[in-house]
């Protein structure tokens, strides 16, 4: 018994145009890229919800729970408020001192933020620009203090700050977070600014710019990605410290914000103000979660910028 085939039109010979080709269903190419690609695709979805609810529900917890009172939230934990009690809130802003924590921080990260950027970058545009005797060696010293660990450092720091009379002072921990960030700001930096194209700074050499008007006018606006991306990164690291702070700031009229969060917890032994407590923790994590949407397309655009050119 003879079994018949449909014939595939060849163009060469037929005449077949592509589509006609494209159309024949014996002239397909098989699909099993296109599945396992697709398998693929649904797997690493899964996973990334999977993820985003794991992250996304304890904070949602604390949310609901800030508006809880203390009887709500150990008796029925996972239940929404009765109602909302913005007590809680004023409690913890006012009661607990939150309200100086949170100034002492935006002092303390502003200031740190603001000089760690400047002076991470003009460290990093030189290294990145400039050939000099000891060019790599202080670039290494910079990646080798991301590995040191600053637990090592903390004793020795003490008496540091201490001798230099800055011991228990906002500018102290101003100048003992920048320390702490230009290590991973200049390593970040030097490799951002070697991705910028070279010929618009020689461009302005040859109109007469100095090299402080191109670095400030001309190179850092174009870095801003990456200024953006890497101070997110130290905004994050310097907000949430507390190792640092309880260390070298023992006065209390001082303490950041989490030393009062801290203290928050602890203050009444084992009948702590939970309710105000989870408002206080929520009042920390705002200004975090607000900066990283209001800047998290200029993030990925500064960590992608030097793979994309």
């Amino acid at each position: 018994m003879k079994t018949t085939e449909t014939p595939v039109p060849q163009p060469a010979e037929s005449g077949a145009t592509v589509a006609e080709l494209d159309a024949h269903p014996a002239a397909r190419r098989p699909s099993g890229g296109r599945k396992e690609g697709g398998v693929l695709n649904v797997f690493s979805h899964g996973v990334l919800v999977i993820w985003a609810i794991m992250v996304v529900m304890p904070l949602v917890w604390a949310v609901m729970t800030s508006f809880k009172d203390d009887s709500s939230i150990f008796g029925s934990p996972w239940s929404l408020p009765d109602r909302l009690h913005f007590d809680n809130w004023a409690r913890a802003w006012t009661d607990a001192n939150m309200s100086d924590y949170f100034l002492n921080t935006v002092l303390v990260v502003g200031g740190s933020l603001v000089g760690t950027l400047v002076l991470g970058s003009m460290a990093a545009y030189v290294l990145a620009r400039f050939d000099f005797p000891g060019n790599r060696f202080i670039y290494y010293l910079f990646v080798g203090g991301m590995s040191f660990p600053i637990m090592l450092a903390l004793v020795p720091l003490f008496y540091v700050v201490n001798n230099m009379g800055m011991l228990n002072t906002i500018h102290g921990l101003i100048v003992v977070y920048i320390a702490y960030s230009l290590p991973f700001t200049v390593f970040f930096l030097t490799a951002f600014f070697r991705t910028l194209p070279a010929s618009v700074a020689e461009a302005a050499f040859v109109d007469g710019a100095s090299h402080t008007r191109t670095f400030f006018q001309i190179m850092l606006p174009m870095a801003k990605p990456g200024l953006i991306s890497v101070g997110i990164f130290n905004f994050l690291g310097q907000w949430n410290q507390y190792m640092l702070p309880t260390v070298l700031n023992t006065d209390p009229d001082k303490k950041v914000l989490t030393q009062g969060l801290v203290q928050l917890a602890v203050s009444q032994g084992y009948k702590g103000d939970w309710s105000g407590l989870f408002a206080g923790l929520v009042m920390a994590m705002l200004p975090v979660l607000a900066a990283y949407i209001v800047f998290q397309r200029q993030v990925v655009q500064g960590l992608t910028a030097g793979a994309l050119k």
